[in-house]
């Protein structure tokens, strides 16, 4: 899913990480992205994209990142992918799909990486349903 961002919002475990986006020539550009994660919606990261006409950030599956660090994994908007970069470096393909378009972005595996690890320190795969307020989201949903 991707949105415009108008603020920051402060995450729980954030990191900045420049990125390759590959044009429909196979130019590869480089993007500075802000990986995110949140607490309260444990089930998911984001990824906002740090451009010139502001921010846009897709959120998706944490679990979806974390399998795609090792094996191409994803169906419909995102998928992820290991691979080896130019220079010969671990990387991780990440392949967003809207109906504007569609982007295809290379980061470092090691940064990806420790990203996921500093979410699982906080918390745990498996435990996510722990931190979701389902009471707050029925008073929402309730509420209009």
């Amino acid at each position: 899913m991707n949105q415009p961002v108008n603020r920051r919002v402060a995450a729980d475990v954030s990191m900045h990480v420049t990125v390759e986006c590959f044009d429909v020539r196979g130019r590869a550009h480089q993007i500075d992205t802000v990986l995110g994660y949140h607490r309260r919606d444990a089930y998911a990261v984001t990824m906002t994209f740090l451009v010139g006409q502001g921010e846009l950030t897709w959120t998706f599956a944490r679990d979806l990142l974390a399998r795609g660090v090792n094996n191409p994994t994803g169906d419909g908007d995102v998928l992820v992918a290991p691979g080896l970069g130019p220079s010969g470096r671990a990387v991780v393909h990440i392949d967003l799909r809207s109906p504007d378009g569609e982007i295809l972005l290379e980061a470092p595996s090691a940064a990806i990486t420790e990203f996921l690890l500093r979410t699982c320190a906080l918390v745990p795969p498996g435990t996510e349903s722990g931190e979701l307020d389902l009471d707050g989201l029925v008073r929402q949903l309730v509420a209009g």
